[in-house]
C-alpha cells in the first residue's frame, strides 16, 4: 500500500469558471475541478479533494486532496503531460504536500469536517420514486419508509435532517471510527452533473469529533473517501485536533 499524502493547491476561481464555460462543463463546480485535477495529474490521483473557497469575493481558493503520489511524483506529472491550462486554473508553483501518518492508534480522538452529498441509491421503488438505481436524499429516503401514506406537515419535527444525516456519517464510518460529537454547520442543494445526467441532491458540510476504532480501516476512509461523489468534492476528511487540545 503506498503511503498517502495530502495537498493544498491555491485555485484562481474567476480562471476556473471561465474554462468550465469554454470547456463546457457546466455549473457543476466539483465536476469541473475533477476534470482539471486529471489534466493536471492524471486520473485519480488526488481523490477524494474539498475547494475550500476564502472569504466573500475572494478571488482565490485552496483545494485540498489525498493522493497516494509524493511531491516528486506529482511535479513529474505536472511537467510532462499536464496541459497548459492547468497553471491558470491551479497556482502550481505553491502546491504543498505533506505525509499523513503511517499509522493510526484506536482510541485516538479528533476533530473532522467534512463535506457530504448524503444520497441512497434505492434498490426498488420508493414514494414517487419509481426509478430502481435513483440516487435520492437520505432524508427524504427515511421520511418515506416512516410515511408510506405521505409526510404529515410535522414530518421536519419528527425526523430531522441534522439526525439522518449523522446517522449517514456513522454508517460510512462503521469499523473504522465510533462519532462522538456532530453539527451539521452548512446545507444546501446543488446541482450534480455525471455522465450527461443532472440531478439536485443535499449538499451538507458536517463538524464533529471522533474516536478512532480500527486504524487500518480509518486510514483506508481517508484514502478513499465516504459516500458518494467523492471525486467531485466530496467525502474527504479533514481532520483538526480536538476541543481543548
Amino acid at each position: 500500500m503506498t503511503a498517502l499524502h495530502i495537498i493544498s493547491l491555491p485555485v484562481d476561481l474567476r480562471e476556473l469558471r471561465r474554462l468550465m464555460a469554454v470547456n463546457g462543463l457546466g455549473a457543476d463546480e466539483g465536476r469541473a475541478l475533477h476534470h482539471f485535477l486529471c489534466e493536471a495529474f492524471g486520473k485519480s490521483a488526488v481523490q477524494p479533494f474539498r475547494l475550500m473557497p476564502g472569504r466573500s469575493g475572494a478571488r482565490l481558493a485552496t483545494l485540498y486532496g489525498y493522493t497516494g503520489q509524493t511531491e516528486t511524483q506529482l511535479r513529474n506529472t505536472l511537467a510532462e503531460t499536464a496541459p497548459p491550462e492547468s497553471a491558470s486554473v491551479f497556482d502550481l508553483e505553491h502546491l504543498a504536500v505533506k505525509a499523513m501518518p503511517e499509522s493510526w492508534r484506536a482510541g485516538r480522538r479528533l476533530a473532522f469536517d467534512v463535506r457530504v452529498r448524503p444520497v441512497r441509491r434505492l434498490h426498488a421503488p420508493l414514494g414517487h420514486f419509481t426509478r430502481k438505481g435513483a440516487e435520492v436524499d437520505a432524508w427524504l429516503v427515511e421520511t418515506l419508509r416512516r410515511f408510506p401514506d405521505g409526510p404529515p406537515e410535522d414530518a421536519g419535527e419528527r425526523l430531522q435532517r441534522d439526525q439522518v444525516y449523522t446517522q449517514w456519517l456513522a454508517k460510512r464510518l462503521d469499523g473504522a471510527a465510533r462519532i462522538e460529537t456532530v453539527r451539521m454547520a452548512r446545507i444546501e442543494r446543488t446541482l450534480a452533473v455525471r455522465y450527461g445526467a443532472t440531478s439536485h441532491g443535499p449538499d451538507v458540510t458536517l463538524h464533529g469529533e471522533l474516536s478512532i476504532t480500527d486504524g487500518a480501516a480509518f486510514a483506508e476512509k481517508l484514502r478513499h473517501g465516504l459516500g458518494r461523489h467523492t471525486a467531485y468534492g466530496y467525502g474527504m476528511l479533514l481532520l483538526r485536533p480536538p476541543q481543548g487540545c
